[in-house]
C-alpha cells in the first residue's frame, strides 16, 4: 500500500517530503526552481480563505501555489 498523497490533501501545518509532480513540463521546471525538488521538505502553512490558494513553505521559503496544480503534486 502505497502512502503517497497530493499536496492539496495535507492539513494545515502538516509537513510532507516531495515526490514527484505530475505537471506539464514549463510548470514544474518552474516550481523546481523556487525550490520543489524530489526530497525536500514541505509544509502547509495556510490556505485562503477560499481555498485558493494553498500557502507552502519549502527551503525556507514561502509559495502560492494553486490547488488545481497542488493535486498533481505528490508528497510521501
Amino acid at each position: 500500500m502505497s502512502d503517497q498523497k497530493s499536496l492539496g490533501q495535507l492539513a494545515v501545518g502538516e509537513s510532507a517530503i516531495l515526490d514527484e509532480m505530475a505537471l506539464p513540463e514549463a510548470a514544474s521546471m518552474r516550481l523546481q526552481e523556487m525550490g520543489l525538488l524530489p526530497g525536500a521538505s514541505i509544509r502547509l502553512v495556510r490556505r485562503a480563505p477560499l481555498g485558493c490558494p494553498m500557502e507552502f513553505e519549502v527551503a525556507g521559503s514561502r509559495l502560492a501555489i494553486r490547488v488545481s496544480d497542488a493535486s498533481n503534486i505528490f508528497v510521501q
